[in-house]
């Protein structure tokens, strides 16, 4: 090779390697893996700027236990559901006494202990998402047909390493259950995607998933937590109970991000197999949330 071209290639390389964006992207990474130490667990992070298509992922293929962030996806798949004609979001569901399980978070049983109520569809999705309320979710699972349907949903839609396989009930009869409901952070940033684009999903229906995303008490520690005011957070948080050895499997929260400035992110963190208090577990998310809030996309 002539040494002329040789320098030429050189030049190139070495601007190519030392570009401003190569050493912004590996200073953002080396930020959220410094975060990522004080959970004292694993963490999954997805973060995508959704007007681009830009991504950040960490532990991109490690299979996180999704507790209830798979009601994110339930929900999706009722409202296709309603879109189709199947079921509408009037039609009232009758929960009896023997609905009402015990010792599993519900807001809803917590309202009617006797049961013996008829709610609508759209309740129960409020109440599944809106406040992770477990035994409506089950009850949507059953009316959309079981976790098979649901899962058979989400891989329709091109997102494949997601598995949704037990519900709230079946996760209560062994530790390891709820490891089988998995997703990677890049498969549900692409579920968010997904939802971004309201291509799936009619208007009406995208809309109020939108709005009962919003709504809510849960994950105020998380995501939302140090984002500037008027921040727009459409999220679904999962935690998970602890082992015999203080170990929580799952600490997540995963949504979209409208922030003031215009900038639209999906975000997902999953903190799992930590043995950290809530606070840090908690704490890590919102220092995730808030760094890519300021750093991401780079410049």
């Amino acid at each position: 090779m002539p040494r002329s071209i040789y320098a030429y290639l050189l030049i190139i390389c070495c601007i190519f390697f030392t570009s401003p964006i190569f050493a912004q992207n590996n200073t953002f990474k080396t930020e959220l893996a410094t975060i990522s130490k004080e959970a004292n667990g694993t963490v999954g992070i997805g973060i995508m700027d959704l007007k681009t298509g830009k991504t950040a992922i960490q532990h991109g293929d490690h299979k996180f236990p999704m507790q209830s962030v798979f009601k994110f996806p339930l929900a999706m798949a009722v409202l296709d559901q309603v879109d189709k004609g199947k079921i509408t979001l009037t039609q009232k569901v009758r929960i009896t006494k023997e609905d009402l399980l015990p010792k599993t978070h519900s807001p809803m049983k917590d309202k009617y202990p006797e049961g013996n109520i008829d709610l609508t569809v759209a309740d129960l999705l409020s109440y599944t998402v809106s406040e992770s309320d477990n035994i409506a979710c089950d009850l949507l699972f059953k009316l959309a047909g079981g976790t098979k349907v649901v899962n058979d949903y989400v891989h329709k839609l091109g997102v494949k390493n997601i598995e949704i396989v037990a519900n709230e009930e079946e996760m209560t009869k062994g530790w390891d259950i709820q490891y089988k409901n998995f997703s990677t952070p890049g498969a549900m940033l692409q579920l968010l995607s997904v939802f971004y684009k309201g291509k799936n999903l009619s208007k009406a229906s995208s809309d109020y998933l939108w709005k009962i995303m919003i709504a809510g008490p849960t994950g105020a520690n998380r995501i939302k937590s140090q984002l500037p005011e008027n921040t727009i957070v459409a999220h679904k948080t999962g935690t998970s109970g602890k082992n015999e050895k203080g170990t929580f499997a799952a600490t997540n929260d995963v949504g979209i991000v409208k922030l003031p400035g215009g900038k639209d992110l999906a975000i997902v963190v999953f903190v799992s197999d930590s043995n950290a208090d809530i606070e840090k577990r908690e704490l890590v998310i919102a220092k995730v949330a808030k760094a890519a809030a300021e750093h991401f996309p780079s410049k």
